[in-house]
This record gives structure tokens, C-alpha cells and sequence, in this order.
């Protein structure tokens, strides 16, 4: 057992899966959540699950409402803004929750996956492309969070928006990045009030944390841990297969299919065996409680742990009972981010090739 006054931890959280869970009852599993000792939250924002034994896709923003009224936990969402979401739509979900819920919201953005956004029926742009794009979007959902009226065209176009609704600048909602691979971390320490990313292999989750701490990313870097757990491994195993197996390939691979067709397909190939590479496979919670421990010692600041069945109160009893007392965890401190323009000026020089949108300046305004 790792002595409690070693663990680097502070934030455990709960993730709350969408693309398998209805919304109704993943509102009352993060209500038990919280009562088991979780001190946060994040969501999916998928249209789209993995897979057909998923079978779920609840609006996240819709969702997000309910559950930080019901919770009094802090809670982030990974969103794809600038295809399925247009920006204005984007900063006007973002600024209505903080405005409603001051300090306890988050969004990490990031370039998506083609399965969400086809449904626009536009094409699927390359992931220096997509980046592009997102720094764009940055840009635009951060001077409507500072209260401008934007104008911008470019790999996005918005015309005269305003968010009207919002928290003042002082108590901004952060803004972090959703990153799988070192190259992306580290083109996001440019532009993000934090990092979040996903277990894999201890030395690739170093890889990441280092590239987004040494080009000088701020904030806070979270980690996803997808987990199984049941009384038998051989419980876990089979809950991680027939759930999960859709989701053991690389991130491009991910980020190009369509259908959950096209992802069962890819899956009939996984083995059981090859889940135990993505995905922490356990009928040990002093296991897990170590495991996430070990991982968060590589640099991380908060790990949220997904359990990737869709039965998940006997979860929620063991972690309250045998992982979480281990962990010790405790509340995230509040988070500001950053508002205005130009914050992702040096991101877009490196994923545009040195293209520049066209954005309208913010109106001069008199001073008495």
C-alpha cells in the first residue's frame, strides 16, 4: 500500500459517459457519486457512442444544468467546438452555466472526431487542419466571454454575436485542451488554462505532461483513466470487452470513422486480452487506489476515473469504500481563464501555416 503522505492526488473525480448511460440515470449515479466521496465531475459530448452496445448520446450542456443543480461538485465537459458547434453556440453554453454555477465549470476543447461531426454533412478536415480551426474558435468564444461583439471570418464564420448572459470577466470559465499525444499538448501549452488527456502507457502519459509543461502550459494537467471494475477479474475482462473494445486504437483511427457501425466493425478483431493495454482491468480496488496513484505521480493534478460498464452503483459503493479513503481526495481549487482576443495568435501561426482570419476589432467605447 502506498503511505497516504506519498500520494500526489488531490482531485479524484467522476466521469460520466454519455455515449453509454441514459442522462436519467447518469444523473442519479453522479448524485451517488458525490455522496461516495467524489470531489468532481466531467462528461462526454458525444451524438455519437463508440458502438451499438453503448447505445446512448445525451446533449451534454442540457445535462450539465440538471447535474451541477442537483451536485455541488465542480464539473468539466470535453467539447468540439467549430463544425457541430458553431462558437457563438459554444460560448454562450459555457458562459450560461458559469454564470449560473460561479467557479464549478470547465470545458476542454479539442479537434474532435469525425463520428460527432459528419452529421453536418460537411467534410473532415486533417488534424492540422481541425486545429487550426480550433484556435480560431478559442479566440472567438473568448472575446464573447469578455463581452465583445465579434465578427470573424476564417476556417469559422461569425457575424456580429454577442453573449449577453455571462459571469464577469474576474470569475471567466477556464478553457482547457484535450490533448492524446505529446505533439498536441505541447501545441496546446500556447493557448489552454489546463490540460486533460488519457491513461496509456506510463511513459507516453509522461511524454505528454512533459511537452505541455516544458513549452510552458499553465493550469492544471488532468488525466481520464477508463477502468473495469467487478468482484472477478474475469467479470472486469468481460465488462471491458464487450463495452470498450471499440476504443483500443490509435487516436487517428478514432478521429476518422463516421459510424457506430464502422466502430463495431473495427472491434470484432479485439480480444479480451487487449483491453488490459487501455484499460485498468481489476477485482482490486487496493489495486486501483494504488494504480491511479502511481499515475498521478507522473505529473498530474486531478485523475477522473471512468468506469466503462453501464451498471455503475456497485462501483461507485467500492470506490466510496476502498479507493477513494486511499486517495484522501479533495476539492479542485477554483479556476479562471483567460478572456479576449489574441491568446491563440501563436497557435494558429503553428497549425495555419501563418494564415490570418479576418476579425473585426472590438468597438472603441468612450470614457467619461
Amino acid at each position: 500500500m502506498i503511505p497516504l503522505a506519498s500520494l500526489r492526488v488531490t482531485v479524484i473525480g467522476f466521469h460520466c459517459s454519455h455515449e453509454q448511460i441514459a442522462p436519467s440515470r447518469l444523473l442519479e449515479h453522479v448524485v451517488q457519486a458525490e455522496e461516495a466521496g467524489f470531489t468532481a465531475a466531467m462528461c462526454s459530448d458525444h451524438i455519437t457512442p463508440w458502438g451499438t452496445a453503448q447505445g446512448q448520446s445525451g446533449l451534454a450542456f442540457a445535462w450539465l444544468g440538471a447535474a451541477l443543480a442537483r451536485t455541488q461538485l465542480p464539473f468539466g465537459v470535453v467539447h468540439a467546438p467549430g463544425q457541430r458547434y458553431h462558437p457563438a453556440i459554444t460560448a454562450q453554453g459555457i458562459a450560461t452555466l458559469s454564470e449560473m454555477f460561479p467557479g464549478r465549470f470547465w470545458a476542454a476543447l479539442g479537434s474532435g472526431q469525425y463520428m460527432n461531426e459528419h452529421v453536418t454533412g460537411e467534410g473532415w478536415p486533417p488534424k492540422d487542419e481541425r486545429d487550426a480551426r480550433l484556435a480560431e474558435v478559442v479566440d472567438v468564444v473568448r472575446r464573447l466571454l469578455a463581452g465583445e461583439e465579434v465578427t470573424h471570418r476564417g476556417r469559422v464564420t461569425v457575424h456580429e454575436a454577442r453573449v449577453f448572459s455571462r459571469p464577469p470577466v474576474e470569475r471567466a470559465p477556464a478553457l482547457l485542451a484535450a490533448a492524446l499525444t505529446p505533439r498536441t499538448a505541447e501545441w496546446a501549452a500556447s493557448w489552454a488554462d489546463g490540460l486533460i488527456t488519457v491513461n496509456a502507457p506510463p511513459d507516453q502519459m509522461r511524454s505528454v505532461v512533459e511537452a505541455y509543461r516544458g513549452a510552458g502550459g499553465t493550469g492544471p494537467v488532468n488525466l481520464q483513466v477508463h477502468l473495469s471494475w467487478a468482484p472477478t477479474h474475469e467479470e472486469a475482462l468481460a465488462v471491458a470487452h464487450g463495452q470498450w473494445r471499440n476504443n483500443v486504437f490509435s487516436s487517428k483511427v478514432l478521429a476518422d470513422l463516421a459510424t457506430v457501425e464502422q466502430f463495431d466493425d473495427i472491434g470484432l478483431r479485439v480480444q479480451p486480452a487487449e483491453l488490459e493495454e487501455s484499460v485498468l482491468v481489476s477485482a482490486d480496488a487496493g489495486h486501483v487506489a494504488d494504480t491511479v496513484a502511481a499515475w498521478a505521480d507522473l505529473g498530474f493534478d486531478g485523475v477522473y476515473l471512468h468506469h466503462v460498464g453501464q451498471d455503475l452503483r456497485a462501483w461507485i459503493d467500492e470506490a466510496g469504500e476502498r479507493v477513494l479513503p486511499r486517495l484522501s481526495p479533495t476539492r479542485p481549487q477554483p479556476l479562471v481563464g483567460r478572456t479576449g482576443g489574441g491568446t491563440t495568435r501563436r497557435a494558429l501561426a503553428e497549425r495555419g501555416g501563418g494564415a490570418t482570419p479576418q476579425t473585426d476589432p472590438a468597438p472603441e467605447t468612450e470614457v467619461a
